[in-house]
């Protein structure tokens, strides 16, 4: 059996678990040789498959609310998440991909297919989005500002919460038509910034790149339901859910 062969029969086999759920997959290279590491034909590591899989969401369907409501939740993780996961699976087993990490596909994405480029961007922008947000705390009202490191670094980038909030704003209101808004760190600073479709930061293709802190997705599946056409509702809403111990978490 050649390696592509070997790639695409070993990743097909998993594709249903991966929309049921999260797996945790291993995946060996086929040149291994004797008494030290796997080599490839070039001579460099033998990569395995990439893998990426739909983890649980941290939180229940309905713990948004009312800022995103449960019925949204359950589409866009169960329906449009999961196909993600799916196609971006399939992609791999029909071009033969292999990755270090996720970061490492994503940076190498302008070598392989729309499928892959489309499909391994939405999984790979949910699962950091259902990261970066938590449930609005019970008993609080209004909008809970970051502290720290964080606040830190904003007032540093931005002059202040309040301009960085504005600014943010305005990148998720201008995105047109489907995408997503962006805070990431740049060389020591931070950057504010939006990419179409799937897109992310981490892509080779995009010509917004840096190390994603936060994102939001202005796709219509993530609002309509509730805000019909008014993304700047959404957006406001929003704001309630950011769960800035993650994005300090994420930071340099």
């Amino acid at each position: 059996m050649d390696r592509k062969q070997f790639l695409s029969r070993s990743l097909k086999a998993g594709l249903g678990a991966l929309v049921a759920g999260p797996v945790i997959l291993q995946a060996t290279g086929c040149n291994s040789t004797e008494g030290g590491e796997a080599k490839s034909e070039d001579g460099g590591p033998v990569l395995p498959p990439l893998v990426m899989a739909q983890l649980p969401l941290p939180y229940a369907f309905d713990a948004l609310e009312p800022h995103i409501d449960a019925r949204t939740m359950e589409i866009h993780y169960g329906k449009h998440h999961a196909a993600y996961v799916k196609n971006v699976m399939e992609a791999v087993a029909e071009e033969g991909i292999t990755a270090s990490s996720e970061a490492d596909f994503l940076s190498r994405i302008s070598a392989y297919s729309t499928k892959a480029r489309n499909n391994g961007g939405g999984a790979w922008n949910h699962t950091f989005f259902w990261q970066v947000m938590r449930p609005a705390l019970s008993g609080v009202e209004g909008q809970i500002a970051p502290q720290g490191k964080v606040l830190d670094a904003i007032n540093a980038s931005f002059g202040s919460f309040e301009k960085f909030q504005e600014v943010f704003t305005d990148a998720a209101m201008k995105r047109f038509g489907s995408g997503w808004a962006w805070l990431v760190e740049k060389d020591g600073k931070l950057e504010i910034g939006s990419t179409p479709n799937q897109d992310n930061p981490l892509m080779d293709v995009s010509d917004f790149k840096g190390t994603p802190l936060l994102g939001l997705d202005v796709w219509e599946h993530a609002y309509y339901l509730n805000y019909q056409n008014k993304r700047n509702e959404y957006v406001g809403a929003w704001w309630n859910l950011v769960n800035w111990e993650e994005v300090a978490k994420r930071m340099g």
